[in-house]
C-alpha cells in the first residue's frame, strides 16, 4: 500500500477557482474529480452525448495513467447526465471501457453544468491495489 497522499493538476480554470486538485491517490485508492467532455478550452462532441461521455471518460482516464492505471483498475464510476434521454448513448460508452471488468457504477440526472453545452461529465475511482500482484 502507498502511504503518501499525492495530487495531480490539470490546466482547468476549475482547479485554480475552486481551489481543487484533478486527481488525488491516497493510498491505494486514486479519485478523478468531475470531468467534463474539454481539452483545455475546447468542448469535445457538442449537442453529442455519446461523443461528449467518451471525451469525458478518456479524460478521466488519462489523469488515472498519471498514476499507472488504466480502466480495469476503476472500481467506480459516476455519471451525471442533463437529459434522461441522454442514458443509453452513455451507457454504451461506459459499458465499452469497463464491460470486461465493470466498476460500481451510479448515474444521475442533475439540472445542468457551469457550461450548458454540456451534456455529461464523469467521475472514476480506481484501485492501486487492483493491478498488483
Amino acid at each position: 500500500m502507498t502511504d503518501a497522499v499525492q495530487r495531480a493538476q490539470s490546466d482547468s480554470f476549475w482547479e485554480e477557482a475552486v481551489g481543487s486538485a484533478r486527481a488525488v491517490a491516497a493510498g491505494d485508492l486514486v479519485l478523478v474529480a468531475g470531468t467534463m467532455p474539454f481539452t483545455g478550452t475546447v468542448l469535445h462532441g457538442e449537442g453529442d452525448p455519446y461523443e461528449q461521455a467518451r471525451a469525458a471518460f478518456a479524460g478521466a482516464l488519462a489523469e488515472l495513467e498519471r498514476f499507472g492505471l488504466g480502466p480495469e483498475a476503476v472500481v467506480r464510476t459516476r455519471m451525471y447526465l442533463t437529459h434522461a434521454r441522454d442514458v443509453d448513448a452513455v451507457c454504451s460508452v461506459h459499458k465499452e471501457l469497463f464491460g470486461a471488468a465493470p466498476p460500481a457504477a451510479t448515474l444521475v440526472i442533475v439540472s445542468g453544468f457551469v457550461d450548458s453545452r454540456v451534456l455529461v461529465e464523469v467521475e472514476v475511482e480506481a484501485y492501486r491495489g487492483a493491478t498488483s500482484t
